[in-house]
This record gives C-alpha cells, structure tokens and sequence, in this order.
C-alpha cells in the first residue's frame, strides 16, 4: 500500500487494523522476542504503525528504532507511549529506492508487508536485510495465503456469512481477481493484501540472507474471519504465519 493509504487510515488504525499483539493468545511471538532480548542489543519494529509494540520491545532492548511509512501514525504512537525515553522514531518507507535506517541486532516486522506489487515487496525484503546485523535475527509475521484458502473453502462447503463473500458474476472482474490469487494478492474490504505461502516467505528470505530457523502458526479464532462461525467451528483454526530467521550474510 502507498503512503497515503497508512496516512487516511492512522486516526482509526486501533479499531480498523487487526491486532496481531491482542490476539496472539499463547504469546508466541513475544516468547521468542524474550529469548533474543538483551539491554544491550538495539531492536528495530519495521512497520511500527502507532506503536503497540514498544511497551513489548522497550524495557528489554537498549534502544528501540521504531519505522512507519506514515507521518502521523509516528506521531500517534509518540504521543501514546512518552514514557519509553528509549525510542526512535523514523519515518520510512521500506519499499523505497532510498531507505535509510540503522542497522540493528534484532527485528520484528508484524503484518507490514502487505503490498500487492511484487517491485514494491522484492525492495522491502531488501531493506529488511539491511536492517539486520550479520548473526542478528528477526521476526515477521504475514498472512497466510493456505490459512485464506481454507478460510473460503470453509465458507462455501457450509455457507457462512454468504453475504460477505459474493460470487463475482462480471468475467473481467473474475478474472481480475483470479490473477491477483495468483500471486497471492487477496482482497480485504476490496483492498488486495498480499498473503504469503510458508515456502515461499522461505525463499524470499534466502535470497536476502536470511536463514529461517523457526516458523510458527499465530492461530486466531474463526470470529476473526466469519461474522457468524457456527459454535462447532473450533478445530483447526485461521492463522498468520511467524517465521525466526537469522542474518547469515
């Protein structure tokens, strides 16, 4: 998304955009931020947005580099946490040509790489990699792209919610759509959002250096994709992929 998607979008950003913090009930990912957390290691948040991690990621790293592609999310987040003296705050755009910002011994980038343009996405994994110290780790969560399929497969077998997942009759729109499933680009609130394949975050991470050490599932419970979940819907549940992956090069 652009940067003037982020910026129409901060004032409501709390009700509008999906809590991964909130809703990581086992804590997993603040789990594995606590192994590598040190007092003398500085940690970046790519993707920060108006800062629900920095009172995770404050009082246990050094510093904390707290980036946004938007202005005013930045300015939220000083304004919600002036009490962590520790934090940076950097506004950047990781998919852009000139991204400048320190390199780190720790990361965590939750739900930030969402653009549907592959130019923009292919950039912004590049800028992870120079976010991160040789040796140094981050963390990254992304939608699932076999979490969103099963989520529909689910829907037509039982019919749930059919009003919030039209047929879509118009061939130019079906195919439109089609393409963009394709490259994993699925629609949220009619806005594509890219979802990521376990494999295929595997390799985009490869090519920048990265070695994944560890994935893990952030489940969800189905009220986060249905309005109506039937009561019997428990097992398996949706979920974010979370993958640990080490600077190699």
């Amino acid at each position: 998304m652009k940067r003037s998607y982020w910026e129409k979008i901060a004032p409501t950003y709390g009700e509008e955009i999906f809590d991964v913090l909130h809703n990581d009930k086992k804590a997993i990912i603040c789990s594995v931020i606590n192994k590598y957390a040190s007092k003398k290691k500085t940690v970046i948040d790519i993707g920060c947005a108006i800062g629900k991690w920095i009172p995770v990621l404050s009082p246990i790293f050094k510093k904390v580099i707290a980036v946004d592609i938007s202005a005013k999310n930045l300015e939220i987040a000083q304004q919600h946490y002036p009490q962590y003296k520790n934090v940076e705050f950097i506004r950047a755009d990781m998919s852009g040509i000139n991204t400048n910002v320190p390199t780190c011994d720790f990361g965590i980038c939750i739900n930030a790489i969402l653009t549907p343009s592959l130019k923009d996405r292919t950039k912004f994994f590049q800028s992870l990699s120079a976010c991160v110290k040789k040796g140094g780790r981050i963390v990254i969560t992304i939608p699932s792209l076999e979490s969103w399929l099963l989520t529909n497969i689910i829907q037509q077998q039982y019919k749930i919610d059919n009003k919030l997942f039209p047929k879509t009759k118009n061939a130019k729109k079906a195919l439109v759509k089609w393409n963009n499933i394709r490259q994993g680009n699925v629609e949220i609130d009619d806005v594509p959002h890219k979802h990521y394949l376990k494999e295929e975050l595997q390799l985009l991470l490869s090519q920048e250096g990265f070695q994944a050490e560890e994935f893990n599932k952030i489940e969800y419970n189905w009220n986060t994709e249905f309005i109506n979940a039937p009561k019997w819907l428990k097992e398996p549940k949706p979920w974010d992929w979370m993958v640990l992956a080490k600077k190699y090069k």
